[in-house]
């Protein structure tokens, strides 16, 4: 068994916010399961105790306490986390169980819909360290003309499958998403060297996927503009 001084990778730290995640929806539909068994089945996958990952399971609940949100019931929150590690935790938390948190993202949204509506003649620099702020919530701020600039030169293809975006969008483009190839609460920048159109099912895939590293990997060979973090 490896040792406790094992550093947390982004496989397992994603594996645990999916088994929280799966639990506490099992808790909210009063099904009966046992924390135990999860903690003991993550910690044969990836080799450590099944105590580590209770504990890591309470950083999450504190992600969830942070964010305002309802934590697991007998995981009480513990803040002993580092705050990298808390913005990868609740990184994941949006994007595996998300609420309403189109009131985040409201301004940064439209900001990108008046740059598309206008046209960006020039390719934006971004930003290579985006500013992190703790307010309740750790945020990352994000250039708008970086979104806008993919959008607009994918042109409702996906950079991924070359194949448009699945349905139209209110705007009556082809729907497509913008992703980060490294997560910015990873230290990943907001350029264009670091961000790729894609429609919901190749975003999925290089979130969930069990070949996204290969998948990532042919999409740096394929896109030329792309830039290895």
């Amino acid at each position: 068994m490896a040792s406790e001084r094992y550093t947390w990778g982004e496989e397992d730290l994603e594996a645990s916010v999916l088994a929280y995640i799966e639990m506490k929806r099992k808790s909210e539909s009063n099904e009966n399961f046992s924390k135990l068994s999860y903690y003991k089945k993550l910690g044969e996958k990836f080799g450590r105790s099944p105590k580590s990952f209770e504990y890591r399971m309470q950083n999450i609940s504190y992600a969830y306490h942070t964010l305002g949100r309802e934590w697991l019931k007998g995981l009480k929150p513990a803040s002993h986390v580092g705050t990298k590690k808390l913005q990868q935790i609740i990184e994941l938390i949006f994007i595996h169980d998300k609420e309403t948190f189109e009131e985040e993202n409201k301004e940064f949204e439209i900001q990108v819909e008046n740059i598309l509506e206008k046209g960006i003649s020039t390719q934006p620099d971004g930003t290579k360290k985006p500013i992190k702020t703790i307010r309740q919530i750790i945020t990352i701020a994000r250039d708008p003309k970086i979104k806008a600039y993919i959008l607009q030169e994918a042109k409702g293809i996906c950079e991924v499958c070359e194949k448009s975006g699945p349905f139209p969008d209110s705007k009556n483009r082809p729907y497509l998403e913008v992703h980060h190839l490294k997560p910015l609460a990873n230290g990943g920048s907001d350029t264009v060297g670091n961000t790729v159109a894609v429609c919901p099912n190749c975003h999925r895939e290089l979130h969930y996927s069990r070949d996204k590293m290969t998948v990532l990997e042919e999409i740096y060979k394929k896109i030329n503009r792309l830039i290895k973090e």
